[in-house]
């Protein structure tokens, strides 16, 4: 490496700390993020040639895998003929996506298109109101969430979510937003049994609509499995029991599948696994596997036949000037037609099953008190005593964190979530990962864990 090149680096290194505000980053003295400058496949590499197995695909989002030129392609291809046009009126690639995300969906949705999982999750909020409104219910406006889970960042979407270290100092929030408690399959109470668990916090849903007053519950929102906030896996029965109790109020169900869509868990959806058809879906990262920002809110047609009427704000008055970008909806396609073509959502059946499997040896090690697993959605959940279950400390995540990037291995953590509970390390490879990259993983995991 000549001279230039270190000065170089090192000059972007200094411009990094002077003007850059990291996400989620605590301030350090001298401390230099790793600048990324390369990707391909489920690898990484920063200015200095390091190479890293990147098993949180980002966050959560490049389903696909880097390097995918034919989605690079299709977003230049579409710059070159229109490069932007507001949904106000429409353009093709929002109306080919749409089609081929039903499809995907296996139903009858309509889209409305974002830019983000927050703001998927923000219209669905301000649908799910107006759909009660003009629809005779016009006290209904509060919406049940859960604790542990994460809804996204802006002021609606974080009040529906439920992790208090992400809302403090923020506060006070937007009203009509409540908690209840989350299914946690490891932590089930020794007067339950998972099933019988996972029933009593789906009673919890129903009681909690009692007590606040169904005339006054718009909807419930729900990941199908909480990621970020620890990879919460609840007993197969609970989304069934969730989706009964609200049909049985009124309640509209809006399921989230920011992250655990496209694939993540071995279904297009993830809740298509439980047997339910939610009346709201909101989804993205995945949907263009990261490489432009796009998000959709799909909602069923019945919703949407009340914004037919012809009074002067019965329209949905919503507007997102990016949201359904024509070049962002293209590389979706594309990034759909690659999944498909490579049976990605497949692959991460497959691949997830040899990577739980090759993890096995780990529950050995006397911090490791639970993995959990569906398709390449992964959660390793560390305590300092397996019999008490407490939680283990932050700093113990944070050292084996640092091993293992020092062994070229990236994962994840349920960071600033809830206080005391920051001890699950998740993993979220690209679903194009190769047999030699989930050996990779697992056998950087063992050594970290010292664990043969």
């Amino acid at each position: 490496m000549s001279d230039k090149t270190i000065v170089s680096n090192e000059e972007m290194v200094e411009k990094d700390r002077r003007l850059l505000w990291h996400h989620m980053t605590p301030y350090q003295e001298n401390s230099g993020a790793m600048i990324v400058d390369k990707a391909k496949g489920a690898w990484i590499e920063d200015l200095d040639g390091n190479r890293f197995l990147d098993a949180m695909a980002g966050l959560w989002c490049v389903n696909a895998g880097y390097g995918r030129t034919e989605l690079a392609e299709a977003a230049y291809e579409q710059l070159k003929k229109m490069p932007f046009y507001p949904l106000t009126q429409s353009h093709l690639p929002a109306i080919r996506l749409a089609d081929q995300l039903n499809k995907w969906l296996g139903e009858e949705y309509r889209f409305s298109f974002s830019n983000s999982g927050s703001e998927a999750n923000e219209t669905a909020f301000k649908i799910a109101r107006q759909y009660h409104y003009q629809n005779g219910d016009q006290g209904r406006y509060k919406v049940i969430s859960r604790y542990r889970a994460y809804h996204g960042t802006t002021l609606g979407a974080l009040s529906a979510t439920g992790q208090p270290q992400r809302k403090y100092r923020y506060e006070p929030l937007v009203p009509g937003f409540t908690h209840v408690t989350a299914p946690d399959s490891y932590r089930v109470p020794e007067e339950h049994t998972e099933e019988s668990w996972s029933k009593h916090c789906a009673n919890e849903i129903e009681q909690t609509i009692r007590w606040e007053r169904p005339e006054t519950v718009a909807a419930v929102i729900m990941e199908p499995i909480i990621t970020g906030g620890g990879v919460l896996m609840p007993h197969p029965s609970y989304l069934k029991e969730v989706e009964i109790i609200c049909k049985k109020y009124g309640v509209l169900l809006i399921i989230d599948e920011v992250i655990c869509g496209f694939g993540r868990t071995g279904k297009p959806f993830t809740f298509q696994h439980y047997d339910i058809s939610p009346d709201i879906v909101t989804m993205a990262k995945g949907i263009t596997s990261a490489y432009l920002p796009l998000s959709a809110t799909a909602m069923k047609p019945y919703l949407f036949e009340v914004f037919k009427e012809t009074g002067e704000n019965d329209h949905f008055r919503h507007v997102n000037t990016f949201g359904g970008h024509p070049a962002a909806c293209e590389v979706a396609i594309k990034n759909l037609e690659i999944m498909e073509k490579e049976s990605l959502v497949e692959q991460s059946n497959v691949q997830g099953t040899k990577l739980r499997t090759q993890l096995e040896p780990l529950l050995r090690h006397p911090l490791v008190g639970d993995i959990r697993q569906k398709g390449l959605l992964l959660g390793i959940e560390l305590v300092e005593d397996k019999k008490t279950k407490v939680p283990a400390a932050p700093e113990v995540i944070a050292d084996l964190m640092k091993r293992c990037k020092q062994k070229g291995l990236i994962v994840g953590k349920n960071s600033d979530t809830v206080s005391g509970y920051q001890n699950v390390i998740a993993l979220s490879p690209p679903l194009s990962i190769t047999d030699e990259d989930v050996n990779f993983i697992a056998t950087t995991l063992k050594q970290v864990f010292s664990i043969e």
